[in-house]
């Protein structure tokens, strides 16, 4: 079969496509023919080791500390169609369509091996292979962190990072739980955030988004700043006293000071990995097939031009996801 192999620690080209052996499932596992998948900004940043502040020296012994050797195959999710199954697999038959996350890499391929009992579903009706293969990721990210603040119907939610990965459905569901949204963004992105159902829009260009565009003046329940770029210090001041304040891609130093500040204030601020549940995965499936959330692409590329679309996203001005088909 056809993959992309990371060679090495660096620039897009250290990404070759290359003939590997097709995979074989074993008893409890499903063999998916992927049919299409998504560059994130986290493989970008795995790719280089450029991964500002965060815990890299640990997860550069994982991954290789020269180059990478455990992990040979970057990419995170998935749409496509289970061509067989182990024998004790009872989940999933041959020709299901599904998608899902994937926690261990490995979705730069025509095939893949995964457990029948991971974050793994049938996917939506009414969506295209591309539009399924960029919902999990995302959507996984933003129900888990929007679940954990107990995020309540009228609450006053800022969201940072809007138009990316996890911001544009942290945007949806946000509105799904009956919350008023403030979106920050830049002006190119106003019009795409509105779309997705933000009350309001803060141009983080121009705009102190922490001390303008809000509804009525008065601090935040919540701040979600979906890419760990947001103003830690001014944002825990623009919460209410019991305000919650969602990292979802935190440095060590915003770590270490969100402990300190849940400790010694009754505001909250909370990190954490986001666990892949099927349970969670079938309730984004079945907002979707309610016409209640949508994945927002911003381009595509088939497998072979994979260099170029590292190259697009590393740029951090992506819409949404990137999809490669395969």
């Amino acid at each position: 079969m056809k993959a992309v192999i990371w060679t090495n620690y660096g620039p897009p080209d250290v990404l070759q496509l290359k003939e590997v052996e097709k995979p074989t499932p074993k008893d409890n596992e499903v063999l998916i023919k992927i049919h299409a998948t998504t560059v994130e900004t986290g493989d970008c940043e795995l790719r280089q080791y450029k991964m500002h502040n965060k815990i890299v020296y640990p997860m550069r012994l994982y991954f290789g500390l020269f180059k990478p050797t455990r992990v040979k195959i970057l990419g995170q999710q998935l749409a496509g169609e289970v061509e067989s199954v182990g024998q004790n697999v009872t989940e999933f038959k041959q020709g299901d369509l599904v998608f899902a996350p994937i926690m261990s890499f490995g979705t730069y391929a025509e095939y893949i091996c995964l457990s029948s009992t991971q974050a793994i579903a049938i996917k939506p009706a009414n969506m295209s292979d591309e539009e399924a293969a960029a919902v999990s990721v995302g959507g996984l990210n933003a129900l888990h962190f929007l679940k954990k603040a107990n995020i309540q119907p009228a609450q006053k939610i800022l969201i940072y990072g809007t138009s990316g990965t996890i911001g544009t459905f942290a945007v949806q569901l946000a509105k799904n739980f009956g919350a008023q949204v403030t979106g920050v963004c830049s002006p190119s992105k106003t019009e795409l955030v509105k779309s997705l159902g933000a009350d309001a829009i803060i141009d983080y260009t121009n705009d102190d988004f922490v001390k303008n565009g809000h509804f009525d003046g008065k601090p935040y329940d919540i701040i979600f700043d979906t890419i760990g770029k947001g103003p830690f210090s001014a944002s825990l001041n623009s919460l209410k006293r019991n305000g919650i304040y969602l990292l979802a891609n935190p440095t060590v130093s915003q770590m270490l000071r969100g402990l300190w500040h849940s400790i010694t204030t009754r505001k909250k601020v909370m990190f954490e990995f986001a666990g892949y549940k099927s349970e969670d995965l079938n309730v984004l499936k079945e907002l979707i097939e309610a016409g209640k959330l949508k994945t927002v692409i911003d381009r595509s590329y088939p497998l072979e031009q994979i260099v170029e679309a590292h190259r697009y996203v590393e740029q951090g001005h992506k819409k949404g996801n990137v999809i490669v088909t395969v």
